[in-house]
């Protein structure tokens, strides 16, 4: 499955599947959503998240790249709404994440990520 592969990253720059981002995303394996915001810029909580709970069936695992310097922080809650859920939780630093998103993606995996692609 070629679809969802992150081809490319560097500071402020992701390319999935040939096209070129340069803001925040989450990347499913079959779309991804551009402009990723959270309600704190460097702090995920729940609510920033929705797209990924709203998801049927929810993934396995969740990838979050917090960062080029790895400066985003997963809230507890996060962590323990994904666990209830039966969610594995992965949090890296950008540069790494999206390096594990693809190997999940390519060993079949249900898999989503969150990148920050700055800070």
């Amino acid at each position: 499955m070629k679809d969802g592969f992150i081809e490319f990253y560097d500071f402020g720059v992701m390319v999935v599947n040939g096209k070129r981002y340069t803001s925040d995303l989450i990347v499913f394996p079959e779309t991804v959503l551009s402009g990723w915001w959270r309600r704190k810029g460097h702090e995920v909580c729940v609510e920033d998240l929705k797209e990924v709970f709203n998801k049927t069936p929810l993934p396995e695992v969740l990838v979050i790249g917090t960062g080029y310097s790895g400066l985003v922080k997963v809230l507890p809650e996060v962590e323990k709404a994904l666990r209830e859920r039966g969610v594995k939780l992965i949090t890296q630093p950008t540069s790494e994440a999206y390096k594990i998103f693809n190997e999940l993606l390519r060993d079949g995996k249900r898999v989503v990520g969150a990148f920050h692609l700055t800070c």
